[in-house]
C-alpha cells in the first residue's frame, strides 16, 4: 500500500506540472539550438526598462518504485524556455543582448543538471514529495542568485570583456 501510495503522488505531481506548462509554448532547452529574437514572443510590459526579458524554468516529475525492499526513486528534469513570457524591444537589442539572453537560458539548463545530480544522490525518508520539493526550492533560489549575479557582473550584456568571459565559462560548465 505505501508503494502504491507513493507512486500516486508521482503520478498527480506530474499531472500538476504537465497542467501548469500546458497550453503554455516552451522549448526544452538542447545543445544545438540557440534562441533567436523570434522566440521572444511576450509582450514588453508598459514602463519597461530592460532591453529583453528571458523567461526560463526548470521542470521536474518523479516516479517512485520498490525494488529488493527498497524504495527507488526515477527522476525527469528539464529546463525550458517559454517565449510568450519572454520579450524584447528591437530599438535597443542588438546580437550581444541575444547572446546574453541566450546565456540566461544555459544558466537554467546548468542549474536542471545541478537539481538532476542532487535528487539522484540523495536519501529519502518517508515523505519524499517535500523532500523533493525542499532541494527544488533551494535549487531554484541558487540559480536566482546566479542569474542575478551574471546581470549585475555583466551590467546586462553592457560590458563586453564580462560578457565574453561568463561566456567561456558557461560554455566550458556545459561541455562536462
Amino acid at each position: 500500500m505505501g508503494s502504491i501510495n507513493h507512486i500516486k503522488l508521482g503520478v498527480l505531481f506530474l499531472l500538476a506540472q504537465v497542467v501548469w506548462v500546458y497550453g503554455q509554448e516552451q522549448i526544452l532547452w538542447r545543445p544545438d539550438f540557440r534562441l533567436n529574437w523570434a522566440n521572444f514572443k511576450g509582450d514588453v510590459p508598459n514602463g519597461a526598462n530592460a532591453a529583453a526579458t528571458t523567461a526560463s524554468g526548470i521542470s521536474y516529475d518523479f516516479s517512485t518504485y520498490h525494488e529488493g525492499g527498497d524504495m527507488k526513486v526515477n527522476f525527469n528534469v528539464h529546463a525550458y524556455f517559454y517565449p510568450t513570457r519572454s520579450w524584447y524591444r528591437p530599438k535597443v537589442c542588438n546580437d550581444n543582448t541575444l547572446l546574453h539572453e541566450q546565456l540566461h537560458f544555459d544558466i537554467t539548463e546548468l542549474y536542471a543538471r545541478k537539481l538532476r545530480a542532487r535528487l539522484q544522490n540523495a536519501s529519502f525518508g518517508k515523505n519524499i514529495k517535500e523532500e523533493v520539493r525542499k532541494i527544488y526550492k533551494a535549487t531554484l533560489r541558487q540559480l536566482n542568485d546566479f542569474q542575478n549575479k551574471y546581470d549585475a557582473e555583466t551590467n546586462y550584456s553592457r560590458n563586453l570583456t564580462v560578457q565574453e568571459r561568463w561566456v567561456g565559462e558557461i560554455e566550458a560548465a556545459l561541455k562536462q
